[in-house]
């Protein structure tokens, strides 16, 4: 049976279904993924168990078992930077080819007021899906890390 669920700073998942969540990303994001730590920081954002503007996790779960999820992070802007930005979007390894990452993708679309901006890296097969729910790539990113 397949469920899914949008957790926010209103409606926080359990200690439990977080690290399930944290886990699965961990795993499952491959060579686009971050350091658990990192991701952990992500998702306290997104519940605002830190100081943030929030966000919203999509989970589809199969029974028990986190097989699809997405982060996405609010800026706290509109207009000149989108209002939210997806961090992470990650389908389990034996779910991948049946459609979760686009119903992932609706579940954001339906559910989020304002733009979304992304980073995908060009080889990612994940742009195909971007680009099938309307991104476009107007921009070249530059970072100076520090």
């Amino acid at each position: 049976m397949i469920n899914k669920f949008i957790f926010d700073p209103n409606n926080k998942p359990t200690t439990h279904v977080k690290t399930q969540i944290l886990d699965f990303l961990f795993e499952h994001l491959d060579q686009y993924g971050d350091a658990r730590e990192d991701i952990n920081n992500c998702l306290n954002y997104a519940l605002k168990e830190t100081e943030s503007f929030g966000g919203k996790i999509f989970a589809i779960f199969e029974e028990d078992k986190v097989i699809g999820c997405s982060v996405i992070n609010h800026t706290g802007m509109k207009g000149y930077i989108p209002e939210n930005i997806l961090v992470y979007i990650a389908i389990h390894q034996s779910h991948r080819g049946e459609g979760l990452g686009s119903k992932l993708m609706s579940m954001i679309t339906e559910n989020l007021e304002g733009d979304i901006a992304l980073h995908v890296e060009a080889n990612n097969p994940a742009k195909f899906l971007y680009e099938k729910f309307g991104f476009t790539n107007p921009y070249l990113e530059m970072r100076l890390k520090r």
